[in-house]
């Protein structure tokens, strides 16, 4: 497996990973399939100090990873929030906490300060994988979401980098 840094061509791999992730997880409250046209504007709202990570495996996307804006506020700048999806054939190899790491190490190399973690009920891997990268509960919000029939909690994390 390679992580490198994600370029358009990969966007059409990235957003099949996303709408599975959208079909079948609550770790996304997206809640229709998009096109690769409509994820478009949140790649290209990445740039050098929040990027996008794609890990590669035989050739093909099998992950990627992201440092995403937290608040438009320029007194949130170097605060992050962090997400991570893996393809669910390729789930349970590690290509998650590979991501993860890579992600965390770029956000240090970039200067941030804190990182955040949104996690939604029922999704305990990701819950425990942000957790044992030294993430701490800051909180849960009650009932923000509902998917699958079912009304959600999300649990935020925080990491300190300094």
């Amino acid at each position: 497996m390679k992580i490198r840094p994600a370029v358009l061509a990969d966007l059409e791999a990235m957003t099949e990973i996303y709408n599975e992730a959208i079909l079948t997880t609550t770790a996304t409250f997206d809640m229709e399939p998009m096109t690769r046209d409509e994820r478009l504007p949140w790649f290209e709202s990445h740039d050098a100090r929040h990027p996008i990570l794609v890990a590669v495996v035989d050739h093909q996307i099998a992950g990627w990873a992201c440092l995403s804006h937290w608040r438009p506020r320029q007194a949130y700048a170097d605060t992050a929030e962090t997400s991570f999806y893996v393809k669910a054939s390729h789930r349970g190899q590690g290509i998650g906490r590979q991501l993860k790491q890579a992600i965390i190490e770029e956000a240090r190399r970039l200067g941030f300060h804190t990182l955040i973690a949104g996690v939604a009920e029922g999704n305990e891997v990701s819950l425990h994988l942000n957790q044992s990268f030294g993430f701490e509960v800051v909180g849960t919000f009650k009932e923000v979401g509902k998917k699958f029939g079912k009304v959600l909690d999300v649990t935020y994390l925080q990491l300190f980098l300094n």
